[in-house]
């Protein structure tokens, strides 16, 4: 069984390092949404300790991505040397961050700011909770849109470009590498960092889970008044899952500023959180593995579908917009599998024996 188990993973490992390459064959773009998949992966898994492990439904997790995204952003490139003399006169060669700095230091940022959300929220639960993380994720973004005056910190609906690529051990990860006569563009680049911030993520996150403190997290997702009276310190503990599930959107942010080299306040919108928490939900509440498919298969889908709504839309004479048209057939989609799979499309096992258990009685 181990040895049949062990050949699995070797297979999924060896897809996993050859998919880019293969994926280069046919186009850049088609690597550009593996890379976006993962970077989404990373989004989901940190809003699936929030709602999945805690059970905080926080419609506001956008936010920390957009945190993290600026944090890099104004670290990495022009705007803030030609707004604040004074710091271009510190840094004269500019500000140019290795990869072990920007990480811990998105991580430590968005975590601060999942905390400060989480604070004024703790007697909060179900729609109220809802309610004002969307209110907090909307704050956020008006910030980034506004803050361009009296001084011009974000550069406001603008946005920031010239964003440095993402530096790793000398490697520009902004251009092409050549090993042994073979060229390993820079998407593809990117690619394996992604993936290695995911497997890392995965593997804090299954930690987290079969922990002391997951379990913890799981008691007060089922019943908090019964896990309050066996004695957690609930307060705690949901400050610590709004700070930890936020560690993973700032650093999924810090790789987006860096990987697309600009951004801006519409690519952090209300929509963003939504699909997140859909990636969340229609993957499997609480179940790594259904995250992570949910987080590819709603990240990839619209990429795909792009190729799909363009011959539809000339089928019809062009009566039919293929953008409004790509966000029917992901509606549908959606509405299909849960439908088809109402407890997600990996839902997790102890769940499922549960319900067949109330079931059965």
């Amino acid at each position: 069984m181990n040895y049949s188990k062990n050949h699995k993973t070797l297979a999924i490992g060896v897809a996993l390092l050859i998919l880019p390459l293969v994926l280069q064959q046919f186009g850049n773009a088609w690597v550009r949404i593996a890379d976006m998949a993962l970077l989404y992966v990373l989004l989901a898994i940190g809003l699936n300790i929030v709602v999945g492990y805690a059970g905080l439904l926080d419609l506001g997790y956008v936010a920390f991505f957009a945190v993290g995204a600026y944090m890099y952003g104004l670290l990495a490139s022009p705007h803030l040397f030609e707004t604040f003399p004074a710091i271009a006169a510190m840094f004269p060669a500019g500000l140019h961050m290795p990869l072990w700095v920007i990480v811990p230091l998105a991580a430590a940022l968005a975590g601060l700011f999942g905390m400060l959300l989480g604070a004024p929220t703790l007697k909060l639960r179900g729609d109220y909770l809802a309610i004002v993380t969307l209110g907090f994720g909307e704050i956020i973004r008006v910030f980034l849109n506004n803050l361009d005056q009296p001084v011009n910190i974000t550069n406001g609906p603008k946005g920031l470009n010239q964003i440095d690529p993402i530096h790793f051990f000398g490697i520009n990860l902004g251009k092409k590498l050549d090993v042994f006569g073979f060229e390993i563009a820079s998407v593809s680049l990117y690619y394996y960092l992604f993936l290695s911030l995911v497997l890392v993520t995965v593997l804090i996150s299954h930690r987290l889970e079969v922990s002391r403190i997951g379990r913890a997290w799981m008691a007060i997702r089922e019943d908090e008044i019964a896990a309050k009276a066996m004695g957690l310190n609930t307060r705690n503990l949901k400050l610590m899952a709004f700070g930890m599930g936020a560690t993973f959107g700032g650093i999924s942010g810090a790789m987006f500023a860096g990987f697309q080299g600009f951004i801006s306040p519409e690519s952090f919108s209300l929509m963003e959180s939504v699909m997140i928490v859909a990636m969340v939900v229609l993957g499997g509440l609480g179940h790594l593995p259904g995250v992570v498919l949910g987080a590819v298969l709603l990240s990839a889908l619209p990429e795909i579908l792009r190729y799909v709504a363009g011959p539809l839309q000339s089928m019809t004479d062009g009566r039919i917009d293929a953008a409004i048209l790509r966000q029917l057939l992901i509606a549908l989609a959606m509405i299909v599998i849960m439908l088809m799979r109402p407890r997600g499309l990996w839902p997790s096992h102890e769940h499922g024996k549960s319900l067949q258990a109330k079931e059965g009685a």
